[in-house]
């Protein structure tokens, strides 16, 4: 079973990399920003409820969150592991994730965090594009990312724009931001023996860093 937590700071090719390592192992991709989406879009009472907290600007609770992910890691596609992107986000939802997983008697599996530093991050930030009319995502600073037609998507054809919220002047606070909350998970992880690290260097390509995550998620499957 290939249970995946993947944490990353911004910029840091998380969406790329769950797209590669969901098509590898035939695992689903299980973002809890998706499902709260899904379920407001549904028009379901419980959406309803979702939606009136993210109209009064209220945070959402864990209740509903993990009442959602529990819901969809018991889905049949999920028998084979998940790549859970997006919760936790602190020690104290790690914890409530636990007691579910108890529940339902499946294993955490491993948390893999992408580590990059600021300073590339940032160059990757401020060479984001983004398509007007598709939304599909290119960056012109990853070889694998550029679009083959300089300035118009592959998928489409529409011009390509710079993502509205990414600039110099927010990002190192955004990047601060999450490393400070992020760091006494990874601690809590780490101290449980289920975290790995793998480094984002500048010579790395998408495939070099798939390759380490692969690495990573094969090693944990040969030590069960």
């Amino acid at each position: 079973m290939k249970n995946i937590i993947l944490i990353a700071p911004p910029a840091s090719g998380k969406g790329t990399q769950s797209k590669l390592i969901s098509k590898a192992y035939n695992i689903p991709h299980i973002s809890t920003g998706d499902l709260l989406r899904d379920e407001v879009n549904s028009g379901s009472a419980y959406g309803k409820m979702i939606k009136y907290e993210m109209d009064s600007g209220n945070l959402i609770s864990d209740d509903y969150i993990v009442n959602l992910l529990r819901n969809r890691i018991n889905r049949v596609d999920c028998n084979n592991g998940y790549i859970l992107d997006g919760y936790p986000r602190n020690v104290e939802q790690a914890k409530i994730y636990d007691n579910m997983l108890f529940d339902l008697r499946k294993e955490i599996g491993v948390v893999i965090f992408l580590d990059i530093d600021k300073e590339l991050a940032l160059k990757r930030t401020l060479t984001r594009l983004i398509c007007s009319s598709c939304f599909a995502s290119y960056n012109t600073s990853v070889p694998e990312l550029r679009p083959k037609n300089e300035g118009f998507c592959d998928k489409c054809g529409h011009p390509l724009r710079p993502r509205g919220e990414d600039n110099e002047e927010t990002f190192p606070i955004v990047f601060n931001n999450f490393m400070e909350q992020i760091y006494p998970l990874l601690e809590y992880y780490r101290q449980k023996g289920l975290l790995e690290v793998i480094k984002i260097t500048e010579y790395d390509t998408v495939e070099d860093v798939f390759n380490k995550i692969k690495t990573v998620i094969d090693n944990e499957e040969n030590n069960q």
